[in-house]
C-alpha cells in the first residue's frame, strides 16, 4: 500500500512505518472509502436505506433545526446505527473538542469527522489527531488548510462548501477548483520555489513537496456541500475528488432511495454519460428545504458568487 503514495505522507521516514506510528494505517483505512458516497443520516431507517443503496459509509448527525449549540450526536444513536448496518459509521465532533473525540472512539466510531458544521469548542486549536487510534476527517477550503490538517493527523480531507443544506453547489465547486488549481501551480514550480510557496500558504514544507511529487493531496479528498443530484456528484469526481459526502436533506425527496442510489451510481460511473442519463431521469421534483437564497441570486446577477 505504501507504494500507492497515499500513505507515504512523510516520505521514507518512520512515520510511514505502521509498527512505529499508526498514521499510515489510518490513511489506508480512509483509502478504502475512495470511489464511494458517504451519506449523512439522523436515524436508523436512513442508515439502512443508505446501506441498501450502496453507500460506502454513513455519518451520524443530530436532526437539523434543533436550535442552540450543535454538538456530537447522542452516543446511543451512534451505537444503535452501528448495530443496524454493516458499513463503516462516522460521527462528528466539534473542532478542538478532544473529549468528544475520545467518547466517539470509546463507543467504536469507525471514523471521526472534526466538523466545522458543529459549534466550535476551541477557536484556536484543532484536535491532535495523532493521539487517537480512530482515523479523522477534517474540512478545508484551500490547499494550506488541507495540508495543515494532514500534519495534525487527518487521514482524509473533506473539501467543504455550503453548510446550510441549501442545495447550492457553487461554493463547493469554487473550493475544489481552488485546491486543484493550487496543486497545478505547485506542479509547475521549480524546486527552489516550493519553499516560498509553502510559506505563502502556511503549510509544512515536506507535505507541500510531497503534494508536488504526487500531483494531488497526500490523503483522500472528498467533496461536501450542496451535492443533491447524480450530476453534482459526477461533477465533483470529474474535478478530481475521490468521493462525496451527501447531506441528510437528500432524504427530504419524494423517493430518497432512488436519489441516493442515483448519486452512488454517478460516483462509480462518473465518466459514463449513459449511466448519468439513466440515474438523472425522474429526479427533477423539488426537495423540501432546498433553495437558493436571494443574496446568492443577487451576487450572481451582479457577476459574482
Amino acid at each position: 500500500m505504501a507504494e500507492d503514495g497515499a500513505v507515504t505522507v512523510y516520505g521514507n521516514t518512520a512515520i510511514t512505518d505502521a509498527k512505529k506510528n499508526p498514521f499510515s494505517i489510518k490513511v489506508g483505512m480512509a483509502q478504502m472509502l475512495r470511489g464511494g458516497a458517504i451519506l449523512e443520516v439522523t436515524n436508523v431507517e436512513q442508515a439502512k436505506l443508505a446501506e441498501d443503496a450502496g453507500a460506502c459509509s454513513v455519518i451520524v448527525s443530530e436532526p437539523p433545526n434543533r436550535g442552540g449549540i450543535t454538538r456530537m450526536a447522542d452516543p446511543s444513536l451512534i451505537r444503535e446505527i452501528k448495530r443496524a448496518v454493516n458499513i463503516p459509521v462516522m460521527a462528528r465532533s466539534r473542532v478542538g473538542h478532544f473529549v468528544e473525540a475520545q467518547i466517539l472512539e470509546a463507543i467504536g466510531a469507525d471514523y471521526i469527522d472534526e466538523s466545522e458544521a458543529l459549534a466550535m469548542a476551541d477557536e484556536d486549536n484543532f484536535i491532535n489527531k495523532h493521539n487517537l487510534r480512530t482515523p479523522f476527517i477534517c474540512g478545508c477550503q484551500n490547499l494550506g488548510d488541507a495540508l495543515r490538517r494532514v500534519r495534525e493527523g487527518a487521514a482524509m480531507i473533506r473539501t467543504q462548501g455550503d453548510l446550510l443544506g441549501s442545495g447550492n453547489i457553487a461554493e463547493t465547486v469554487r473550493n475544489v477548483r481552488s485546491i486543484m488549481g493550487e496543486i497545478r501551480v505547485l506542479n509547475n514550480m521549480d524546486e527552489d520555489e516550493v519553499f516560498a510557496f509553502s510559506k505563502k500558504i502556511a503549510a509544512p514544507y515536506d507535505l507541500v513537496a510531497q503534494t508536488k511529487q504526487m500531483g494531488r493531496l497526500p490523503v483522500g479528498q472528498f467533496a461536501a456541500g450542496g451535492i443533491v443530484t447524480p450530476a453534482d456528484a459526477a461533477m465533483m469526481m470529474q474535478l478530481g475528488c475521490d468521493g462525496v459526502f451527501v447531506g441528510s436533506e437528500i432524504f427530504n425527496s419524494s423517493d430518497p432511495y432512488k436519489r441516493v442510489r442515483g448519486i452512488i451510481q454517478a460516483v462509480r460511473h462518473y465518466n459514463d454519460p449513459l449511466v448519468l442519463v439513466e440515474t438523472s431521469c425522474g429526479l427533477n421534483e423539488p426537495m423540501a428545504g432546498l433553495s437558493l437564497n436571494e443574496e446568492r441570486i443577487e451576487q450572481f446577477a451582479h457577476g459574482g458568487i
